[in-house]
């Protein structure tokens, strides 16, 4: 089922001295135990961003632009750089963005993760729609849903994020769906031609704080996705003109899976932040493991009574924000 953006969340306020800050706690979290994987166990991301043929020097930088922010902010969050691959028509890219280039970025993912790691595909350019057949425009021969498709069921456990963010990129939602993925489209249907707006915003999700709603110093592909919808409304309502693109994500859980989902998994934060001085590194350590509690609770939801649920739930999400203002405010004076 597609998902509207709507979230489910509730807002609890807190202050500090003369500061005051929110966090938003997401009920009801679905997690089947085949999509989760064990909190103990090491786990990493793959990230391939391809940014498609552009058509004019203006969209040719521009792609190039959004998919080295979404690189850039990868490395940043911990993403191992031999877990990043960027495809691209820019010449400043690493690698041309060709269907032979896309397929060998796939075997080599599918080479190197592991059983439960994760997979996150972001697609950045043009597409098209025959009636029939999703395609994302590539230098050369493109690749259609179905290759992608094809692409895709070479990682049968492994959680998966795709983002196709192009125009017509509706018409990658039913062959690419299924268990443990989250896809995301630029469009409802393939009907849907005109050139999209949501990657640009979607990228701004991924790439700053400002989708992190609540406050936990993380951007989940739930957040994302309704971070940048709201935008792209926003900007035609703005402009006048009628609405021509309706993003969707599809995780079979109406958005639940989605919210679990992030660039980076916090195991790799957690090892990037060893670097950092030991008062911050001792507060980074603290909020992944109030994260840890966090997934653990809602784990146990449906074994639990409402208020109970909900009465822990409010505890760790107030020490969570608590403890990321503490990290803000240190990281600050610095």
């Amino acid at each position: 089922m597609s998902r509207i953006p709507n979230s489910e969340f509730r807002i609890l306020n807190f202050r500090s001295g003369h500061r005051s800050f929110t966090c938003a706690a997401r009920l009801g979290l679905l997690l089947l135990a085949l999509t989760i994987p064990s909190v103990a166990s090491a786990q990493d991301t793959h990230l391939l961003v391809v940014a498609g043929v552009g058509g004019d020097d203006e969209h040719v930088k521009n792609f190039h632009k959004w998919a080295s922010a979404v690189v850039d902010a990868a490395k940043k969050q911990g993403i191992l750089e031999a877990n990043v691959a960027y495809l691209g028509e820019s010449p400043e890219a690493p690698a041309r963005a060709t269907r032979d280039n896309v397929t060998k970025a796939f075997t080599d993912m599918a080479a190197r993760a592991k059983a439960n790691d994760e997979v996150f595909v972001l697609l950045i350019g043009h597409g098209s729609f025959d009636g029939k057949q999703g395609v994302f425009n590539l230098p050369g021969p493109d690749l259609t849903a179905d290759d992608y498709g094809k692409l895709l069921s070479r990682f049968p456990t492994q959680k998966i994020v795709f983002v196709n963010t192009a125009s017509s990129s509706g018409a990658f939602l039913e062959p690419l769906k299924g268990p443990a993925r989250t896809i995301v489209t630029g469009t409802r249907t393939g009907g849907e031609r005109n050139e999209t707006r949501f990657p640009e915003y979607f990228v701004e999700a991924l790439a700053t704080d400002a989708a992190d709603r609540d406050r936990n110093g993380r951007v989940s592909v739930l957040e994302a996705f309704d971070y940048a919808t709201a935008k792209v409304k926003a900007t035609y309502e703005q402009t006048g003109h009628i609405l021509t693109e309706h993003a969707t994500l599809e995780d079979g859980a109406q958005g639940k899976l989605a919210s679990t989902q992030f660039l980076a998994p916090v195991r790799s934060r957690t090892a990037a932040a060893q670097a950092a001085d030991p008062a911050t590194r001792a507060l980074l350590e603290q909020r992944d493991d109030l994260e840890r509690k966090v997934a653990e609770l809602r784990l146990r939801k449906d074994s639990m009574e409402a208020a109970a649920y909900e009465q822990e739930l409010e505890k760790l999400l107030t020490e969570l924000a608590l403890k990321t203002k503490a990290i803000r405010d240190l990281e600050g004076k610095k």
